[in-house]
């Protein structure tokens, strides 16, 4: 060994730290700031358990003596402090062994760091130093003995008497818990897809959403301030769950998911003025209940009530027992009742009667529910305010459905609908998708809600907000996912005291936060069990890093994406590092 201060191995330089002291009481984990940082070193702890028995017979001869001492001895000596101090920590020591039948160690730890140049060294082990001393960990560099402290941290169980006099320290059972070292979060979940990185300590995280052995759902919720990076991870998440052959369904109000679709061969829903693409708000379609349940009609009318909701305006109970009497009778003009045989037509195939449900010619559309609408004065008001969607604006609702949703990759741009009419395009949308989720319980799914406030926030009503709500309550049964998208955070928590906002947040085993303004953190803080360090890093966090919880585990995340992954999603050639910061 040329130099006492470190030794060189395979022209990597290793130099080492020794723990020499602690504070007297540890109510952390000591070595979580250490393990969490991205320098490269290897912790060793070694633990030796001692004779109890003979601790307490050594401990009682030294209460004994110190207690003489402390009551007999000059109270003026310099160290009766100290001496008292030692006193109360042996009295304790056997309590604990004595009562409480724990059993006492001598502690070893040691800090081996290393790099492939000096000067880089000297700035970890710096680093080092001063990240133990914050936690209360006393250290000293192990010159001349630099070569013992390697050892030390091979799998051979050295620890020479050069260094162990040095580091010993006696620890009880309970103690030991602070010195746990496994404790930095890491996510790598067998069959997930790739997220990005641990900020902490570069680890990889994969997470597989779908995996429901570890999370109760699939469910997702994406915050974040314009420009942190949440639509550019929403994005990379449908390009990597497209390569798993998964069916993705997206509602897109403001028109960011056009290019991604037209990419990855998805199929392009739009509706609006200038639109030739129709939708049927009244269609009852054959997937919106499972093989072997009933009521199609009943569960179509409790949907369309949240709908007419949007566009009467909050109603009472007597107004929606009305709109219910008004809807039963527009399907009955086109012979769909309460029977659900009412909905299949009876053909002849190749000399065969068989049974063949109604096509979407068969339904009713919105201009039938008008004319019934206006047969009665207490609904005349509602025919009134249909004028927009049958004869207006918006008539483009009144449409039979022209479209076939055979495609895995599926986005609706309601973005032509403006501001003021988004809503329904997306109440519309989501009960179409809800449908096709529950086609096949065997196959993956998962739907996409963008600017979800709009459907759960003070702009909606109670039955939507509990439509959506249900989504994300009972998405898992059909092996579905829910994700929930926004940056009004303090929109999503305004209907009923942020009772829904709340609920979906609770339903989503991921949750994922990016950069927010402090008073969305303040607001997000009431809802979700945020530490005040959790608070601090969202605030601070950069474009493409997020907090993630994941399950039970918090951990900081930069979201990162390969070259190719950045051109498809942004529609350009990028010669960058394939990361969101870009």
């Amino acid at each position: 060994m040329k130099n006492p201060r470190y030794i060189e191995i395979d022209n990597l330089f290793y130099s080492g730290l020794i723990v020499v002291d602690y504070y007297r009481e540890q109510s952390d984990l000591i070595l979580k700031n250490l393990i969490e940082t991205n320098i490269n070193m290897n912790i060793s702890i070694f633990y030796e358990k001692q004779n109890s028995y003979k601790t307490i017979k050594d401990l009682t001869y030294h209460i004994g003596n110190v207690g003489v001492e402390l009551k007999d001895g000059n109270q003026n000596r310099e160290d009766i402090d100290i001496a008292a101090f030692t006193y109360n920590d042996a009295k304790y020591i056997r309590k604990e062994l004595q009562v409480n039948n724990e059993d006492i160690y001598f502690l070893y730890i040691y800090i081996n760091v290393y790099s492939d140049n000096l000067q880089n060294l000297e700035y970890y082990l710096n680093k080092i130093e001063g990240i133990s001393q914050s936690k209360g960990l006393k250290t000293i560099r192990a010159n001349f003995r630099q070569e013992d402290l390697f050892l030390a941290g091979l799998p051979i169980m050295s620890n020479n008497k050069t260094i162990k006099e040095s580091a010993k320290r006696n620890i009880l059972t309970s103690g030991l818990l602070s010195t746990f070292p496994f404790i930095s979060s890491n996510i790598f979940d067998q069959n997930g897809i790739f997220i990005g990185t641990n900020i902490y300590n570069d680890s990889l995280v994969f997470i597989d959403r779908y995996n429901t052995q570890k999370y109760k759902n699939a469910n997702i919720c994406i915050f974040g301030t314009s420009g942190a990076g949440k639509s550019f991870y929403t994005k990379l998440l449908i390009l990597r769950y497209k390569l798993l052959g998964i069916s993705q369904y997206i509602v897109d109000p403001e028109r960011e998911y056009n290019n991604l679709c037209e990419k990855l061969k998805g199929i392009q829903i739009k509706i609006g003025p200038n639109s030739e693409t129709y939708i049927n708000i009244l269609e009852i379609r054959k997937e919106s209940i499972e093989d072997g349940e009933r009521g199609y009609l009943a569960t179509k009318i409790g949907k369309l009530i949240g709908f007419f909701n949007l566009i009467f305006g909050e109603m009472n109970e007597e107004e929606k027992a009305l709109i219910e009497e008004k809807l039963i009778k527009t399907y009955k003009t086109k012979n769909i009742n309460f029977d659900d045989k009412s909905l299949y037509n009876e053909i002849n195939k190749n000399g065969k009667k068989q049974k063949e449900f109604k096509k979407t010619k068969d339904m009713p559309i919105l201009e039938d529910l008008y004319k019934i609408l206006g047969e009665d004065e207490k609904t005349k008001k509602f025919k009134i305010k249909l004028i927009p969607f049958v004869k207006g604006s918006m008539k483009f609702f009144n449409h039979h459905t022209n479209i076939q949703l055979n495609n895995n990759l599926i986005v609706a741009d309601i973005y032509d609908l403006g501001e003021d009419n988004l809503k329904y395009g997306m109440y519309l949308f989501t009960d179409i998708f809800w449908d096709k989720i529950k086609e096949n319980r065997n196959k993956k799914k998962a739907i996409y809600l963008d600017e979800i406030w709009r459907l759960i926030g003070v702009t909606s009503n109670k039955e939507v907000a509990s439509f959506i709500y249900k989504i994300f309550k009972t998405i898992r049964k059909y092996r579905g996912s829910s994700v929930a998208i926004t940056q009004d955070i303090s929109d999503i928590f305004s209907l009923d005291n942020g009772t829904y906002g709340k609920s979906i947040l609770n339903n989503s085993s991921i949750k994922t936060f990016f950069a927010l303004e402090e008073e969305n953190i303040k607001i997000l803080s009431e809802f979700a069990n945020l530490s005040e360090k959790e608070k601090i890093e969202i605030k601070s966090l950069k474009r493409g890093e997020c907090l993630m919880f994941v399950g039970e585990d918090h951990i900081l995340t930069k979201i990162e994406c390969s070259k190719m992954e950045k051109e498809i999603i942004e529609g350009k050639s990028n010669n960058e590092k394939g990361n969101i910061s870009n």
